[in-house]
């Protein structure tokens, strides 16, 4: 029901930027935190996309995992009196001064899937707890219930790493407190880098004398390098990995049995939907007038801001097809290397 409510509201959205194609040629502008991570690639070619279709100008910039250069991009991009800005910010504190230079030159501002707290921003994403809570719960019923756990969390000054914590948390506390479940390793990932969380995995495998029976990775970029990790032990494939995102590799890497779950967040929806959100923002619309907006308040700070939270939809081998029936991904991609027969969906 929450799925079809959410495609009526993209509908709606549609119909109302639509309506405002009059007022065309405004200009939307995106700061990217980093290309670094595929995922964005994708949420580009879908804002992108709706923009221009709206006969609205697309401008972008990189700050290639550096707070500075973002806030450097920002005030570049405040000059060329932009309509609308759509944040992916590096580091939710760091960029606030930002964001009220934003507000202060008149320009209506998006926290694109990753959270910094002004109330008058837009906060669109994914339901980040949810992944979190899906995570976890795809753990206890297809991977590990109990043992030394390891938790790979992401960048700490991204408040993403702590609301999928917090929905990890939520769903193994009850398993935590019996002590059937240990944590055994927690650390924060800079940037949450491959071969950052690499590193953190050898530690952790180093200092349990590799007694680690689950690995809870908070994205699927740092699965790849736990998986790494595990695999120089001979411990691939033996203890279970989570990640999110749906990133080609880690879908292939859960086809082969590596990784157990990749929470799939369909970037495609989100930036259609956050795209929509900016030209209807650009021709006026009140921000608490958009379909599917909530208030959302469970930020570290408890500042409240509008929101668009979407539903994600973890992926293991057992629902692999929905990623390639939604041309996500290829089948060849997603089955390369897998055992014929092992896999419902490689056939």
């Amino acid at each position: 029901m929450k799925k079809f409510v959410l495609a009526l509201a993209g509908a709606a959205l549609a119909m109302s930027v639509s309506s405002n194609a009059l007022a065309a040629g405004k200009t939307i502008a995106v700061s990217w935190k980093t290309f670094q991570e595929e995922r964005w690639k994708t949420d580009e070619a879908a804002i992108k996309a709706v923009v221009e279709a709206a006969g609205d100008k697309y401008i972008s910039t990189d700050a290639q995992g550096s707070a500075q250069k973002q806030a450097a991009d920002i005030e570049g991009l405040i000059a060329q009196k932009v309509d609308v800005f759509l944040v992916v910010a590096f580091d939710s504190d760091a960029i606030l001064p930002s964001i009220e230079k934003i507000s202060n030159a008149g320009i209506k501002s998006i926290a694109y899937d990753v959270q910094f707290e002004d109330p008058n921003a837009l906060y669109v994403t994914f339901d980040n707890v949810g992944v979190g809570r899906a995570m976890a719960k795809t753990m206890l019923e297809k991977g590990k219930s109990e043992g030394n756990f390891a938790f790979i969390k992401g960048d700490k000054g991204d408040p993403n790493a702590t609301f999928l914590f917090t929905g990890i948390t939520e769903v193994l506390k009850e398993n935590m407190d019996a002590g059937k479940i240990k944590n055994v390793c927690e650390t924060f990932t800079d940037g949450w880098k491959p071969d950052n969380a690499q590193k953190n995995m050898e530690q952790c495998l180093t200092a349990n004398d590799n007694k680690v029976d689950a690995v809870i990775s908070e994205n699927d970029g740092m699965a790849g390098g736990v998986v790494a990790a595990l695999e120089a032990q001979g411990l691939a494939g033996t203890v279970p990995v989570t990640g999110q995102d749906g990133d080609k590799a880690a879908l292939n890497r859960v086809a082969l049995g590596t990784q157990l779950v990749s929470v799939w967040k369909d970037s495609r929806v989100l930036g259609k939907v956050a795209g929509e959100a900016a030209v209807a923002l650009a021709n006026g619309a009140a921000m608490d007038s958009l379909p599917g907006v909530s208030k959302f308040n469970s930020g570290k700070k408890g500042v409240e801001m509008n929101s668009i939270l979407l539903e994600p939809n973890p992926i293991t081998r057992d629902n692999l097809n929905e990623v390639i029936d939604a041309g996500w991904i290829s089948k060849d991609e997603a089955c390369a290397g897998v055992k014929a027969g092992t896999v419902p969906a490689c056939g």
